[in-house]
């Protein structure tokens, strides 16, 4: 074994390493902290947006606390120089138990580890938030569940950008994670994301950007401690992109009514909301004082109509949805069939004529039940269920049509004959979820459980609902925090008594259900009222006009009757109009005579239905479709706005390089430009096929670096071969070579060349650039593009920061197998390996005594 000589000690020429130059860094032990309260400015600030999606500011506080206890618990484990691995981990730890102790407390073993108790109330939390997610518009009630998915969330965001800006080494990129947090808001709020919020967080952006290159411990950023000039400039630019992103995004997207996110009209860059949200999210348009989303319809019904919109009829105990059944709808091109018989005596056939105007959905909103539908523009589909029309690649935006409708004359002693079980029915409006609560089972066994038919049960809980015991009012399931349609939320219903239609309409359906009656939920607009106004129609003369916006948002239960099919009813008190056969007058009977519904067979047949005048469409505009243009461009921009993302994360990689070359190329500390030119020329030989070895000295990887890269010597590569054999002489001196004062001893002269520390950054710039030239020309096309987009420089180095932690497992994991036994020596120190439980066998073959 060769031993290399010791170094002198004496003051001679021989060379001497030369000590790293000092930094001029704040100590290593107040980094952590101080990006911890970076991220902490950065993470609230986003947060603070949030206002006006979540009402008030109580949910700030706990998602502020929640945020604090992940940071800084990060800090403190980095400040005990744990692996970054287990740094993260303890981020989720702390995450998890900060969530504990503030939404699971009474379920937990010492206030802050979960127990098997806490997920049954976790369960409820998140089922809380989904309700709150799919059937409320901002700005919604900060109950628990949406609290505690707001906490985790913002969490979760502290611990992808403490990631990225601190063991990943890309503190620039650490922006993405804050501005995902704005993307909410920037979206559903009118005012965006707002002034003061953007602020904030750019604030923690730079302070993040700040931290990074002023306080971070040695070899924590790529090259070296060279601060850039450029920091504060692209901080600004990458703020005025995210500003600009945040602001034109909501006008790019007209409303989720189409495509993707088939929700309604929960967005529109002209105005607020004009449509009605199919997850019968009615609050808050009941609550808009402007009357947004203006119908105005004719019709030759003596009575205002209501004007039905959606069906929800699939109930799975968290929320009411609708269920398109897109692969059996229709094209609205002829005469619309309910599909079952109806035995009524007599039909009741209106002709209504409907200018949407502003109301933006998917759904259309005609008169039950419509027979056919004219002047519409754009392609439309019909549910063979439900009758609900609804538009493919257009919206009700503009829409100006003619709808013939015709519904059974019902009566009171007409709908008590109906006693037998409904037959052809989808199971799917007869479905009870299984975690009913009890509250619910008892109050509809009480209420209608006495009842003999199902008109007498359906009456009995109408009767209920509209009693002096309830009030109807929008702000109660606000403050109670029940604002919403799943059974949790029916449960604190029947205990309040209190709140809106959905809420009536939802407890009728959900006990209906339990009573074996089949039910559904219309969404639409109750009557509205006479604008004093006239519309002529053709074939029908002058018809009064009526009007109905989103104050008249309404929602309203329908059950079924055999041989009489869907027939509304009206539980919620002071608002809509009861019908005639469902007033509180004395209900008929079931008579003993009648069964399975021998009694609604009329003698004779039905009478035709009358065809509409081919001339009674004749309403201003219904041949043209005007839908605005909005929806039909939103693919289109989600599209691009997808493309955009795409590409920025494949330009990541270019972007940190360029990063990197830049602050080296231009360094404010002089004597530091020719290691971190030697660091470039390293990188560059990476990148293009030619890494260095780890033994492998300066000069030979310069040798190595010329012949291999840049070929023979001469011609256009000669400022190249010049430019590395000059900075690899400066190197030298600067690592190996005696201090020098002035710090401007000519460099390259060994090599003829022409760098010159004293003027070191113009001279080493210019040579590292040719350098580079000369690589891109003498490459192949695959080396060039992934030098530019895909440098191995920044992947390896990103491998082997991810790869650390696992490395350091596996020697734990070596080292508990096989312990290392040290023993010092008058020579040094040697190490045995023992094998525990086994002789020595490491000893030439000779055992223990064979020495």
């Amino acid at each position: 074994m060769t031993m290399a000589p010791a170094r002198a000690t004496g003051t001679g020429h021989q060379a001497q390493p030369q000590p790293e130059p000092t930094t001029g860094r704040t100590r290593p032990g107040l980094y952590p902290w101080a990006m911890a309260a970076a991220i902490a400015v950065a993470v609230c600030g986003a947060a603070l947006s949030l206002n006006g999606v979540l009402r008030g500011w109580n949910w700030f506080w706990p998602a502020m606390t929640t945020v604090l206890a992940v940071a800084f618990t990060q800090a403190a484990l980095r400040s005990l120089r744990a692996q970054p691995l287990l740094v993260t981990a303890g981020g989720f730890v702390a995450l998890a138990a900060v969530l504990t102790l503030t939404f699971f407390r009474s379920s937990s073993f010492l206030w802050v580890v979960p127990t098997g108790a806490t997920l049954p109330e976790l369960d409820r939390l998140v089922r809380r938030a989904s309700e709150t997610v799919l059937s409320e518009t901002a700005p919604v009630a900060p109950n628990a569940g949406i609290v505690m998915v707001v906490c985790a969330v913002l969490g979760l965001a502290a611990i992808l950008v403490d990631a990225l800006a601190v063991p990943l080494g890309m503190p620039a990129v650490s922006g993405t994670g804050l501005l995902a947090l704005l993307v909410v808001p920037a979206m559903i709020k009118p005012q965006s994301v707002g002034v003061w919020s953007f602020i904030a967080t750019a604030t923690g952006y730079l302070l993040i950007l700040g931290c990074s290159q002023w306080f971070a411990p040695d070899g924590r950023l790529q090259g070296g401690s060279a601060r850039s000039p450029g920091l504060v400039r692209r901080a600004a630019l990458t703020g005025a992109v995210a500003l600009a992103a945040a602001l034109v995004l909501p006008l790019g997207i007209p409303g989720f009514d189409s495509g993707t996110f088939p929700q309604g009209s929960r967005l529109n860059p002209w105005g607020s909301a004009t449509g009605l949200n199919p997850m019968i999210t009615l609050g808050n348009s009941l609550r808009a004082p402007d009357g947004s989303g203006r119908i105005t319809y004719a019709t030759t019904s003596s009575t205002p109509l209501y004007l039905r919109s959606v069906t929800v009829d699939t109930f799975d105990g968290d929320s009411w949805g609708p269920d398109d059944r897109t692969a059996s709808r229709v094209p609205l091109d002829g005469r619309i069939d309910p599909g079952y018989a109806v035995l009524a005596d007599e039909q009741v056939r209106l002709v209504t004529a409907i200018d949407a105007g502003s109301f933006t959905s998917p759904y259309l909103p005609v008169p039950y039940a419509p027979e056919t539908v004219r002047g519409l523009g754009g392609q439309w589909t019909w549910d063979p269920a439900t009758l609900s029309i609804k538009g493919t690649d257009t919206t009700t935006r503009r829409q100006e049509y003619l709808v013939t409708s015709a519904v059974p004359k019902l009566s009171s002693a007409l709908l008590a004959q109906s006693t037998g079980p409904a037959r052809g029915i989808p199971d799917i409006f007869t479905r009870i979820p299984g975690d009913v609560p009890d509250i619910v089972k008892t109050t509809a066994q009480t209420v209608a459980g006495a009842a003999a038919t199902p008109f007498q049960k359906a009456m009995a809980i109408q009767k209920y609902l509209r009693s002096s015991e309830f009030t109807y009012s929008l702000q109660s399931p606000v403050q109670g925090g029940y604002d919403g349609n799943g059974l949790s939320v029916l449960a604190d219903f029947l205990q309040q008594k209190s709140g809106y239609c959905i809420h009536y309409a939802s407890a009728m359906a959900v006990m209906a259900r339990l009573e074996g009656i089949p039910s559904r939920i219309a969404v639409g607009y109750a009557p509205g009222r006479l604008t004093g106004a006239t519309v002529t129609v053709a074939g029908q003369g002058a018809l009064p006009e009526y009007e109905a916006d989103a104050r008249d948002a309404h929602a309203w239960p329908e059950l079924y009757f055999q041989g009489l099919g869907w027939v509304p009813f009206e539980p919620t008190p002071s608002r809509g109009v009861v019908p005639d056969y469902a007033t509180e007058a004395s209900v008929p009977s079931a008579p003993d005579s009648l069964g399975n519904n021998d009694g609604l067979v009329p003698d004779t047949a039905p009478a035709p239905t009358p065809t509409p005048s081919t001339t009674a469409q004749a309403v201003p505009g219904t041949g043209s479709s005007s839908t605005g243009g909005g929806p039909e461009l939103m693919p289109w921009l989600i599209g691009a706005a997808g493309v955009a993302a795409l590409v920025l994360l494949a330009a990541t990689p270019h972007l940190v390089r360029a990063g990197t070359r830049s602050r080296r190329l231009r360094p404010k500390r002089p004597e530091q430009a020719v290691p971190l030119a030697w660091n470039e020329i390293r990188d560059l030989g990476t990148d293009y096929g030619l890494p260095a070895a780890a033994s492998e000295t300066p000069r030979a990887y310069s040798a190595r670096f010329r012949e291999t890269l840049l070929g023979e010597p001469g011609g256009m590569d000669q400022d190249a071969h010049d430019a590395v054999a000059s900075l690899t002489s400066a190197f030298e001196h600067h690592r190996y070579g005696r201090p020098d004062d002035g710090g401007t001893q000519s460099a390259g002269s060994a090599q003829g060349g022409s760098l010159r520390t004293n003027t070191a950054g113009a001279d080493i710039a210019a040579g590292v650039t040719a350098v580079e030239a000369s690589l891109r020309a003498n490459a192949t096309m695959p080396r060039r593009l992934a030098a530019a987009w895909l440098p191995p420089s920044v992947t390896r180095r990103l491998g082997l920061l991810l790869r650390k932690p696992f490395r350091a497992a596996g020697r734990a994991m070596r080292t508990a197998r096989h312990p290392v036994v040290r023993f010092r020596s008058g020579s040094g120190t040697s190490a045995m390996r023992v094998a525990a439980g086994r002789p020595d066998t490491h000893d030439g073959g000779r055992g223990a005594g064979g020495r």
